[in-house]
């Protein structure tokens, strides 16, 4: 019974999430309906939305606990779900150099993002958090990795600023970037997935070059999504000196350092493997995921003020900026290596 209060005061933040998610929805068929073809997805309509309306007016402390829910827990949910849309079996089909261009990636990426950060002037710990969040799955990064590494709520907060803001510019640049250079869609998808933040906002990049660039792109999203265990693992052993140790309890520390939903998301990923979770159930967790995603990425939206991007000074941008900048020069490489083999 103590919990039925919690649960209520998350509806006021849940409902505007979800309207803002609604708004996305009517844009995009707005847009479909205007020019025959939908340039901006929904997904990035929701945050775009998301963030003007958050610039424009502040929410009330009655809206907080609902968007939180909805930008973290329906959010992890939603990439919990998309572990039973791949398989071990499409994981190795990506094959040993891909995987190893995968590794090799957020391995580059992560530590010329530290490096920068640190040349720039950036706190450590605060250069870490770009650094991962521009090389695994942004936001989601962020706050995986913050807690690990001891961070202030301000690190985090202009981290996950900075990285939503520029994440929808990748969003919306790499279908144009992809047509210029005039790659395949298979090498377009493998530039989406070593891009682009979140695993759901790969549909957006990668859906205007095709169904094959959709597939390769999430294919190669969620392996690098896999990395954010190992990546959270090493950075928590990084700052042990100011973390506790894990005590007797190993789940805690497991969870510590592999966030639950990758953990659910592997043992749903290991079902389907295993062939133990019924096809007729495969198109509703896929729909169910896409709602949510949808209303997380609203979510994700309204905590984004674009004053206080701007207020965050000019360092944070050029980090932010020159480490997309080694992603996606390093993960267009990849993709022209990876396909001509």
């Amino acid at each position: 019974m103590k919990q039925t209060p919690r649960l209520f005061r998350t509806i006021p933040g849940l409902l505007l999430s979800m309207a803002v998610a609604g708004c996305a929805i009517l844009l995009e068929q707005t847009e479909r309906f205007l020019t025959g073809s939908a340039w901006i997805e929904s997904l990035v309509l929701a945050i775009l939305a998301g963030a003007v309306l958050r610039t424009l007016w502040k929410p009330s402390t009655v809206f907080e606990s609902g968007i939180h829910v909805s930008a973290h827990t329906l959010l992890e949910t939603a990439v919990a779900l998309m572990g039973a849309a791949i398989s071990v079996e499409m994981v190795l089909k990506a094959g040993p150099a891909l995987i190893l261009g995968i590794v090799g990636t957020v391995g580059i990426a992560i530590g010329t993002g530290v490096l920068l950060g640190r040349a720039f002037g950036l706190p450590p710990r605060m250069a870490l958090l770009i650094a991962c969040g521009n090389a695994i799955c942004g936001n989601s990064a962020i706050a995986a990795v913050a807690p690990a590494i001891d961070a202030d709520s301000d690190e985090a907060a202009i981290a996950v600023a900075f990285t939503a803001v520029l994440g929808i510019v990748v969003v919306m640049c790499l279908p144009v970037v992809a047509h210029a250079l005039h790659l395949t869609q298979t090498a377009g998808g493998v530039m989406a997935g070593l891009t682009v933040y979140a695993v759901p906002q790969v549909l957006a990049a990668a859906g205007p070059m095709g169904a094959t660039a959709v597939q390769i792109g999430t294919l190669v999203k969620l392996v690098r999504v896999l990395m954010l265990g190992p990546v959270v693992a090493v950075s928590s052993l990084v700052y042990t000196r100011r973390l506790p140790l894990c005590d007797a309890k190993p789940r805690s520390c497991l969870s510590r350092f592999l966030p639950p939903f990758i953990l659910i998301f592997m043992g749903l990923m290991t079902a389907r493997s295993l062939d133990l979770v019924p096809h007729v159930l495969l198109a509703p967790l896929h729909m169910m995921s896409g709602m949510l995603t949808l209303v997380a990425m609203a979510a994700l939206g309204l905590g984004v003020d674009l004053r206080n991007v701007l207020a965050a000074g000019p360092r944070v941008m050029a980090v932010v900026t020159l480490s997309l900048g080694v992603l996606g020069g390093v993960a267009l490489l990849v993709a022209r290596l990876c396909c001509q083999l």
